[in-house]
């Protein structure tokens, strides 16, 4: 899978995909500034509507309980529709 795309001249790579989650158009017209300093953005659909979340990695200073990436699944089982389709992109530089 290990897919790389650009947003807003910023690499990524695709780490996870769940149910062919990653649509690159809708994460294009979704991306925004606010996302640049994040260094994971996950992506749901709920009700055919993606909805992007930014994560840090721990050692990250941004970093807080609510944001971090060690908490991805439980976020998905409490917050996200159950079975929905997503994905999850690393940022690369």
């Amino acid at each position: 899978m290990k897919k790389e795309v650009q947003l807003d001249g910023r690499k990524y790579r695709l780490i996870r995909e769940y149910k062919e989650g990653f649509h690159l158009e809708d994460v294009i017209n979704k991306y925004t500034e606010y996302f640049y300093d994040f260094d994971y953005i996950f992506g749901d659909y709920s009700y055919d509507k993606l909805r992007l979340k930014g994560f840090y990695k721990k050692e990250n200073p941004s970093c807080r309980k609510f944001n971090t990436i060690d908490d991805l699944d439980s976020y998905i089982r409490n917050y996200c529709a159950f079975e929905c389709c997503y994905f999850l992109l690393e940022k690369l530089d």
